[in-house]
């Protein structure tokens, strides 16, 4: 039989320390040493005197995760002397300071109305937790948000948030955690581990839209503001998301014999979408007179939050008692596609959709005008 050489033991670069405090109960620690160099990070956890079963269950459940962030650290250690990803430096940032690069960023890549929605939602997070870092952002942490989102925080207003505020709000939060996870800082988003039923979901009945006689409507009544007039009604004949319009420049729009075409890369998702213009879209847009390929199409259109102010009085004196943002022009496109005959699965391109299921949505509200329809028989023949 070959005998096998004792392997000399290997000296850990994570260990488990301990500090006893005043009250009795023992702070757990690790000390990690890495080429040459020690620190120690402290894992906000403690076991305490052990006077009951209790006691020893709870001990025991810290010691596991404990154990689980040790092995984890050495994992990182492992991975980053193999030359692999590691995300331990990094993660350790506060999740407040990511909030404001991240804001820097998508600033500097010209989304636009980035900026407040991101501010605003740093600021809830800080309130919900201001000391969090990278690391901690984990499954807990965002139900734990959602929660904070839907029942605690209060706004300017003295109010709760709604429903659809807390639908952008946790969004900006997603795609903060999907850039940090690109940027190496943490290595997966947490929010793809909730279940469908856990996460902030839009409220499908909330959705407003404009018929087209509405549309006609609004057609007829002037506006104070042509240039929104044109933008909005644009996108009632396109479905393009203000943020696109805003973003829409001469070089995106092509005209290949009498068919005009728009290609773009959407603010929202970064998705492309190559997107044919009919006529009644073309006529809303204005002349180009000698513009440059860089200027903007919509080049007098302020702002999102402007644009709604405007649209607010148009409305009204067009006799629609209806809620109308810009974002409805969107969903007025699509009810009208699908009202027209249209396919699903071709509006479902026509939007920009990366799944069918978001399209659906809007067939539910079409299918319950027609159920609403019926029901106008039945009423009127009730006592017949």
């Amino acid at each position: 039989m070959i005998k096998i050489p004792k392997q000399p033991k290997v000296k850990e670069p994570v260990r488990i320390r301990y500090k006893t405090l005043s009250d009795g109960s023992q702070s757990v620690y690790l000390d990690i040493y890495r080429d040459g160099k020690r620190q120690y990070e402290f894992l906000k956890l403690y076991l305490i005197p052990e006077t009951n079963a209790a006691a020893k269950t709870q001990n025991k459940a810290t010691m596991a995760a404990v154990n689980t962030i040790k092995s984890q650290r050495i994992i990182e250690l492992t991975n980053s002397v193999a030359g692999l990803k590691n995300t331990s430096q990094r993660s350790k940032m506060l999740l407040l300071d990511w909030m404001q690069t991240y804001r820097e960023s998508q600033e500097k890549k010209g989304v636009r109305g980035s900026g407040k929605l991101i501010g605003n939602t740093t600021n809830i997070l800080r309130a919900f937790d201001e000391k969090a870092v990278m690391r901690d952002i984990n499954r807990d942490f965002c139900l734990a948000f959602i929660d904070f989102l839907r029942n605690t925080y209060v706004g300017a207003s003295g109010k709760k948030l709604s429903q659809f505020t807390c639908v952008s709000y946790f969004g900006c939060f997603r795609g903060a955690l999907n850039a940090a996870v690109r940027e190496d800082i943490i290595g997966e988003n947490p929010i793809n581990k909730l279940n469908t039923d856990e996460k902030i979901k839009m409220p499908e009945s909330k959705r407003e839209f404009l018929t087209i006689d509405e549309v006609k409507t609004l057609i007829a009544t002037p506006c104070r503001r042509e240039d929104i007039k044109s933008a909005f009604l644009f996108s009632c004949y396109c479905g393009l998301r203000i943020s696109d319009v805003l973003a829409l420049k001469w070089k995106n729009v092509d005209c290949t014999g009498e068919q005009w075409h728009i290609s773009i890369v959407m603010q929202k998702t970064r998705q492309p979408l190559y997107l044919p213009l009919s006529m009644q879209a073309r006529k809303w847009m204005p002349e180009r007179d000698g513009a440059a390929e860089e200027d903007p199409v919509f080049a007098t259109l302020p702002c999102e939050d402007t644009c709604n102010v405007q649209i607010k009085p148009w409305v009204k004196e067009a006799g629609i008692t209806k809620h109308v943002t810009y974002h409805v022009s969107r969903h007025t496109f699509a009810t009208m596609m699908l009202t027209l005959g249209a396919d699903l699965y071709t509006v479902c391109k026509l939007l920009g959709h990366t799944d069918v299921k978001t399209t659906q949505i809007y067939a539910k509200i079409i299918n319950k005008k027609k159920d609403d329809a019926i029901g106008l028989i039945d009423a009127e023949f009730a006592n017949t």
